[in-house]
């Protein structure tokens, strides 16, 4: 049996892993290490039985807790060449930590089939498509204005899918926010709105994927109320009934997240 779990899920850090008996994946690592650290032995996950650690991008919510924990947990990192060569140089992933870039196609990471795709945003950055070794799939997308065909392509066929809901369109623009930070989320480059990954849950339940979970959701521009009463009215106008039709859950911004099986 397969399991995404979020250890924390927001505009102030992201990590989360996927797992599959007692190994598991570590995606991204954006707060400091005692924070991951307690989140996995909170779970009984041993750093031993971790296969790898995957790399979105490089934004410091994504990375901030990466060297650290590395330096005391030599694992292999994986991400896009980009992303990689950005670490490297700023020298966030020690020496004798393996640095290997994914770039489309998929790559076995210990009993893990990982494809990386790139997404829509402001630096280079990808999401992971996994195969797990019961023969589940699932994918993580986050950090994206638009839903590219890559994008599309991805998320289709999944068991799970782990999506960007981060702002509330009405909350961004009546928000504190000075107008070039609010445009920037907007982009096509930006960020994923409720409205918009609702109408791809919408989607993607009619074409069979029944387990989602909300992910990054901006502190200062949404609630986990608010993206899940988004997703549960466009579900709604299309006559599914959540809990009955599908499952849909609001990762927590600071602390793990109940385990979604898949």
């Amino acid at each position: 049996m397969a399991e995404f779990i979020s250890l924390y899920s927001g505009s102030s850090g992201n990590s989360s892993v996927v797992r599959c008996g007692a190994q598991y994946l570590i995606v991204d690592m954006g707060k400091g290490v005692r924070t991951t650290t307690a989140a996995l032995k909170s779970l009984g996950l041993a750093i031993s039985d971790c296969a790898g650690i995957l790399v979105t991008h490089k934004h410091s919510d994504h990375v901030k807790g990466l060297s650290t924990f590395l330096k005391k947990n030599p694992l292999p990192v994986y991400g896009a060449a980009a992303t990689l060569d950005f670490l490297d140089a700023n020298d966030i992933v020690p020496a004798n930590c393996a640095l290997n870039a994914l770039e489309g196609r998929e790559e076995d990471i210990g009993c893990f089939g990982v494809q990386s795709f790139p997404t829509s945003h402001d630096v280079p950055c990808v999401g992971y498509r996994i195969h797990t070794p019961d023969d589940k799939t699932m994918t993580i997308a986050t950090d994206l204005g638009t839903l590219t065909p890559p994008v599309h392509e991805a998320l289709s066929g999944c068991d799970l899918v782990a999506l960007e809901s981060n702002y509330d369109l009405h909350m961004l623009r009546s928000g504190p926010y000075p107008y070039y930070l609010r445009a920037r989320i907007e982009s096509v480059r930006g960020h994923l709105s409720n409205d918009e990954c609702s109408a791809k849950l919408l989607e993607l339940i009619q074409s069979g994927c029944k387990k989602f979970a909300l992910c990054h959701l901006s502190q200062e521009n949404n609630t986990p109320s608010l993206a899940l009463q988004t997703v549960f009215t466009t579900l709604g106008a299309a006559g599914v009934v959540p809990e009955k039709d599908c499952i849909v859950q609001a990762q927590r911004r600071n602390e793990v997240s109940p385990a979604l099986t898949f």
